[in-house]
C-alpha cells in the first residue's frame, strides 16, 4: 500500500498577483502543506506548469485574439490564455509559502508549443505522455489524492486521466485543497470527476 499526494501547479502564475490568478488560489497552500506535514503520504508529487515563451496556448501567439477568446491549437479548440508560467520566470516558480521540501518529484508539463497540457499526466491531445503514470507505477502507488490549481482545468483533467491511467489505484480529489476559476466550471468538473470513478473528499477527512 503506496499513498501518493498530487499537487496540482500550486505556482506563482496561478495565485493573487500572478499572470493567470485564481480567486483564493493561496489559500490552499497552508492545507497542501498540512497534507504533506500529515505523515499520512509515503509519497508526495507536484506538477508544474512550464510553458516556452512562444506556447501555442498564448493569446500573445495568435495576432486578433485576445486572452480568454477561443482559439484552435493542433486542430482542437484552443481557450486563449495570457502568458503565464513561462520557464524560468518567477511566474512558473511554486508559491514562496509552498514546503517544497516536502516534494520528492516535481513533473513538469506544457513544454511542446504545438499543445496545451492541463492534465499531469499527458497533453490535452492525449498522444504525448508526461511519463507520470510510469513513475506512480513504479512505485508501487495504490492510492492517489490530487488536488492543486485549477478545479475547472488541471486538476480535473489529471483526475479524470489517473483513474483511465491508473487502473486498480483510489483517486481522490481533496475539495477544500483545491480552487477553480469559473464556479459553475467547479460544479460541472466535480460531477465529472465523480462520474468518473473519483472520490470526492475534503482534508479534514484525511488529516488525523
Amino acid at each position: 500500500m503506496t499513498k501518493a499526494l498530487l499537487l496540482i501547479d500550486i505556482q506563482n502564475g496561478f495565485c493573487p498577483g500572478g499572470n493567470l490568478p485564481v480567486a483564493e488560489g493561496d489559500a490552499i497552500v497552508p492545507v497542501a502543506n498540512a497534507l504533506m506535514a500529515s505523515g499520512r503520504y509515503d509519497l508526495v508529487v507536484a506538477s508544474q506548469d512550464w510553458h516556452p515563451a512562444n506556447h501555442g496556448s498564448f493569446a500573445s501567439q495568435h495576432p486578433g485574439k485576445a486572452p480568454f477568446d477561443i482559439g484552435e491549437l493542433s486542430g482542437k479548440p484552443q481557450m486563449m490564455w495570457p502568458d503565464h508560467c513561462v520557464q524560468g520566470t518567477s511566474d512558473a516558480a511554486f508559491h514562496g509559502d509552498l514546503d517544497t521540501a516536502k516534494i520528492d518529484f516535481v513533473q513538469q508539463k506544457g513544454q511542446n508549443p504545438a499543445v496545451d497540457s492541463y492534465s499531469a499526466f499527458r497533453d490535452n491531445d492525449q498522444a504525448a505522455l508526461t511519463g507520470l503514470s510510469d513513475y506512480l507505477k513504479s512505485k508501487g502507488v495504490t492510492e492517489l489524492d490530487l488536488c492543486g490549481l485549477a478545479t475547472d482545468y488541471c486538476v480535473k483533467f489529471s483526475a479524470v486521466d489517473a483513474v483511465e491511467m491508473l487502473p486498480g489505484v483510489t483517486v481522490r480529489f481533496i475539495e477544500d485543497a483545491s480552487r477553480g476559476i469559473d464556479p459553475a466550471g467547479v460544479t460541472a468538473a466535480i460531477e465529472e470527476m465523480k462520474a468518473r470513478g473519483v472520490e470526492i473528499v475534503t482534508s479534514k477527512t484525511l488529516l488525523p
